[in-house]
């Protein structure tokens, strides 16, 4: 499992012209699965994504979690993670997981972000979705679970 994220000030997806989801100072966050992806893998960056110490304190030093500045989590599900462009000029996504192993396992991930007590926004998996991302410092890191 990959997770791309992004510290932001705000953020929000829509699909069709309509905004499906939007979030203030939080995290985007970009989730990849692959084939032999399962729960520990969902547990992991869970525990990543909401622990992870990439929000500044009063002294400007990235000390603080999303937890301790109670965010929000904006998560998209993002197949082109997997992506592999080594070859030729477009990418295979042959490492990409199906939707069939794929969705529950994103379903998974949101409600344990949410279970975190972190308000959580989420776009519609599949579907072709513009999402405005507004990268604070800018901050972005890639997590893995394997």
């Amino acid at each position: 499992m990959r997770a791309l994220i992004q510290r932001v000030s705000n953020a929000s997806v829509k699909i069709d012209d309509k905004t499906v989801g939007e979030i203030g100072q939080g995290l985007v966050i970009l989730l990849g699965i692959t084939h032999d992806d399962t729960e520990a893998d969902v547990k992991y960056v869970t525990e990543k994504c909401v622990n992870l110490r990439i929000f500044c304190d009063e002294d400007d030093k990235m000390n603080r979690s999303l937890l301790d500045v109670e965010g929000e989590a904006l998560i998209i599900s993002q197949f082109t993670l997997y992506g592999d462009a080594r070859k030729g000029r477009r990418p295979g996504f042959s490492d990409a997981s199906r939707p069939d192993h794929a969705i529950p396992l994103y379903e998974k991930f949101v409600q344990a972000v949410k279970d975190c007590k972190i308000k959580v926004a989420t776009g519609e998996f599949g579907a072709k979705m513009l999402v405005d991302i507004k990268n604070d410092g800018p901050v972005t890191l890639m997590l893995e679970s394997k």
